[in-house]
Order: structure tokens, then C-alpha cells, then sequence
């Protein structure tokens, strides 16, 4: 019933860290392939141009090897054996500079997106993955409209940057018929290159916005009901309910510590009726007096009690009784603009009760 409610309530919370966190570790991240795809094939191209000398090398090598021992080689098993381990040998030589740069390149570019990420939660098989109708929903989805768009445009891009890039270069097409063939080649591969490296940066903006996108759906994906928010908060932090007793013990603890102290105060400042704000001040210990205790209402008038119970002077000064309450917390010392109204108290206390005046303690 419970999940049921959520599915018709709207997911209007931002996602709390503890869901973001859950979500990382099921592997579902914001990324987009269109970014992979669109560095890939930059890169493929850069490090093809970089590679090309040593390529040639390798396989006119190659070409020249195998093409001057072919005739004399006896065809037999252990023959073959040693042609193909020598092919592959020398392809291996030659491919794998390009294939390790272009995986430490989709490493980094993925390690950009999303960071480390370990995940087996997208390879374990779902079974309603075969659920036909969830299938055809997938299908016809806004996502699945997004991205036919999004390919229409890719295609749109290719073609027409190509026939930019094609187009720039018709007048050196008719020289070629005077060219041979290493000429052509040469003219065809720089064309080559040229084409996929302007069409490869067009796609690598249309790959930042497909980011954004997916970013901001992904945002959209992460957000919470109340009432989700309000089951993480018990999981966390424990039931409201609990939570509010515990407080309530706490303070009511706090209260009966502070209820100790004022039996120790030298005076208690009141409002007369609303506040009180009891004052100790030991000259030896103290630089200025200390706030031991301060209440409002109930607890202002239980303060009262305590010091009449124990004797301790009572002065009504309403101006310095609510600048105390709302400036000093319990415990602090008064700040240095209260010290002469303060002074001014304590010496009229002290001197009720016969003691010395502390006009320069202060």
C-alpha cells in the first residue's frame, strides 16, 4: 500500500546524499556515450595521423617479409603454425600502441564523467527486463525519442560537414588526374582525416549537450516524495518521535543541572515577572561575572524560588534583565558593555549584605 501511495505522489525533493549514494553504488550515474564515442573517434583519427609513419614502416615490412618468403616456405602443419604466429606477432606489433592509447583515452574520459565506479548491479540479469509491456513502454518512451532525434541530428552533421569539408577542396580534385597513385593516396588519406576531425568536433558538442541532458534527467531521475525523505530520515537519524523525547530528556536533564547552580548565584536580575538571569562571581576565578542560570516565564519563576529558598538577592532591572537573557548563554561571562550596569548590581547586593564593594572588580 505504502509503495503504491508513492507511486501517485510527486517526486518534488531533491535526492538526500544517502539515496545519491545508494544510486552510485547500484552503478547508475549520470553519463553519456555520445561523449566516449565522440573523444574516441577524434583521438582514433589524431593518433592514426601520429601513427601513420611508423605504421607505413611496419607494414611495408611486413609486406616485403612476407611477400619474399612466401615462395619458398614448404606447406606443412608446423609451417603454418610458425606464418601464423609471425602474422600475428607482427599485426600486434603494430596495433597495440594505437588500441592502448585509445583504451587509457575511454579510461580517462570515463574517470571525467563519472568517477570510480564499481558496480556489479548492472550485470545481474532482471527478469522484468523480458516483460514485454515494459519493453514496448521503453520503446516509445520520451528517452527512446530523445535519442532518435538525437541521431537524425548525428547523421544530419556528418553528411553535412562532410560535404563541406568535400566541397572546399574541388578545385584540387582535376589536378589528380595527372597524379599517381602514391599521389592520391596521399591527397585521399589527408581528406580522409580532415572530414572525420571537423565532423568529430561537431560531434563532440552535440555530445556536451547530450551530457547536459542526461545530467539534468538523471537529477530529475534522483529526486524523492516526502514521504521517501521521511522513512531515510527514520533509517538515519531514528523516529521524529524518538528523536523529540530524547530532546526533551536532554533538556529537562540540562535544566535540572542549571536548577543546581543558582543556589551559588550572587544575584538574580528579573524582569520582574517574565525573566530571570542569575549572576556568580568569584573575583579569585573569574575575569567577569558568569550567566549560571536563565529562564522565562515558569522557569523564571522557579529560578525565583530556588533563590529565595537559598537567600540569594533578587533585583528587578527590566533594561539589564533582557539584555542579559537575549546576549549571554548559560555559562558565558557578560560582555564588556554590561560590566558598569552589572557592577553597579552586585555592588548594591554587596553592600546589603555588609561586604565590600567591587566598583573596580568589573
Amino acid at each position: 500500500m505504502a509503495e503504491g501511495a508513492e507511486d501517485f505522489q510527486e517526486r518534488t525533493e531533491e535526492a538526500t546524499p544517502r539515496h545519491r549514494e545508494e544510486t552510485r553504488k547500484k552503478g547508475q550515474v549520470a553519463q553519456s556515450m555520445e561523449i566516449n564515442s565522440a573523444v574516441l573517434i577524434f583521438f582514433c583519427f589524431l593518433i592514426l595521423n601520429f601513427l601513420a609513419p611508423y605504421l607505413y614502416h611496419e607494414i611495408s615490412l611486413f609486406t616485403v617479409q612476407t611477400l619474399g618468403t612466401i615462395g619458398s616456405v614448404e606447406l606443412s602443419m608446423s609451417s603454418c603454425h610458425s606464418l601464423f604466429l609471425l602474422w600475428t606477432l607482427s599485426f600486434a606489433k603494430m596495433l597495440i600502441p594505437f588500441v592502448l592509447a585509445l583504451a587509457v583515452i575511454a579510461l580517462l574520459v570515463n574517470l571525467a564523467q563519472v568517477g570510480v565506479v564499481f558496480s556489479a548491479e548492472p550485470l545481474t540479469p532482471k527478469l522484468d527486463k523480458l516483460n514485454i509491456a515494459k519493453g514496448f513502454k521503453r520503446v516509445f518512451s520520451k528517452r527512446s525519442l530523445f535519442n532518435m532525434v538525437r541521431d537524425i541530428i548525428k547523421l544530419l552533421i556528418i553528411g553535412y560537414v562532410s560535404y563541406l569539408t568535400i566541397r572546399s577542396e574541388m578545385n584540387n580534385y582535376i589536378p589528380l588526374v595527372d597524379k599517381d597513385v602514391w599521389q592520391i593516396l596521399v591527397f585521399a588519406s589527408k581528406m580522409v582525416f580532415r572530414v572525420a576531425m571537423r565532423t568529430a568536433l561537431a560531434l563532440l558538442l552535440l555530445a556536451i549537450l547530450d551530457y547536459a541532458y542526461q545530467k539534468w534527467e538523471f537529477e530529475k531521475g534522483l529526486k524523492m516524495t516526502r514521504d521517501q525523505v521521511k522513512e531515510e530520515l527514520k533509517m538515519t537519524e531514528g523516529d521524529p518521535l524518538i528523536r523529540s523525547r530524547i530532546r526533551r530528556i536532554q533538556r529537562e536533564i540540562a535544566r535540572k543541572r542549571m536548577m543546581k547552580e543558582v543556589p551559588k548565584a550572587d544575584v538574580v536580575i528579573t524582569n520582574p515577572t517574565s525573566l530571570a538571569v542569575a549572576l556568580e562571581y568569584d573575583r579569585d576565578t573569574m575575569s567577569a561575572p558568569t550567566v549560571i542560570a536563565k529562564g522565562q516565564r515558569l522557569l523564571a519563576q522557579k529560578i525565583k524560588e530556588i533563590a529565595i529558598q537559598h537567600d540569594v538577592p533578587i533585583v528587578e532591572d527590566r533594561p539589564l534583565a533582557q539584555t542579559l537573557y537575549k546576549a549571554v548563554e548559560i555559562g558565558m561571562e557578560i560582555p564588556a558593555n554590561l560590566y558598569r550596569a552589572v557592577a553597579e548590581v552586585l555592588a548594591y547586593v554587596y553592600s546589603l549584605k555588609g561586604r565590600t564593594k567591587i566598583n573596580d572588580a568589573v
